[in-house]
């Protein structure tokens, strides 16, 4: 893949980056359908919060994407609590999976629709650092208070699913039909205009 591509692969998946968080309660044969580098595939919408305070399931998907919707732009009692969606067919990779007692974190990555095979057969050093400070956050805020906002039933009732798959655990999307080539590690320096492939990394969230 020729470096520009890269470029604009990374600009769409990290530029503007932001984590959100969606609680719920699935069974252990659910959540062992996940694998660390697995690529997912969500065909509903996809609700989540951008606050962030303890657990409110047994699992909880924290979800790093740069294009989620801000709802409270149509709807002021949405900015209550911090409701983000994206849209039908996502596509997510599956950066880390983390259980302490009896709460599993997954932490998923929303990806392009076109990039599928890079991600399933590369790993940068932007994932390793999101993915330490999504480990950081489910250590530091799993026991937290609730947030009584995020309580209702009808949030419950719009995250209750899991993602990528139906209640059955039949995933939606199989990601053994990518091809698998020679894995790659990219170092990707990112500044908040631009991404720069294979020098020294840097990378913030704004």
């Amino acid at each position: 893949m020729k470096n520009s591509r890269l470029k604009s692969i990374y600009n769409e998946t990290f530029s503007g980056l932001k984590l959100f968080y969606r609680d719920t309660n699935l069974t252990d044969s659910l959540i062992s359908n996940y694998k660390v580098g697995q690529i997912i595939h969500e065909k509903g919408f996809t609700d989540m919060s951008s606050l962030n305070g303890g657990l409110s399931g047994n699992c909880r998907y924290i979800i790093a994407s740069a294009h989620a919707k801000d709802l409270s732009i149509f709807n002021p009692d949405s900015a209550k609590i911090g409701h983000f969606l994206l849209d039908t067919i996502a596509y997510f990779k599956v950066l880390d999976i983390q259980t302490i007692d009896d709460k599993t974190q997954i932490f998923l990555l929303n990806i392009p629709d076109n990039s599928l095979t890079l991600f399933k057969n590369s790993s940068s050093n932007l994932e390793e650092e999101i993915t330490e400070e999504a480990r950081d956050s489910f250590i530091n805020k799993r026991n937290n208070l609730l947030i009584p906002e995020l309580q209702t039933k009808d949030w419950k009732e719009k995250t209750k699913t899991p993602i990528g798959m139906d209640d059955t655990g039949e995933m939606f999307f199989d990601d053994s039909k990518i091809k698998i080539e020679s894995p790659k590690r990219i170092e990707i320096n990112m500044t908040k205009k631009t991404i720069e492939v294979n020098k020294k990394p840097w990378w913030k969230i704004w």
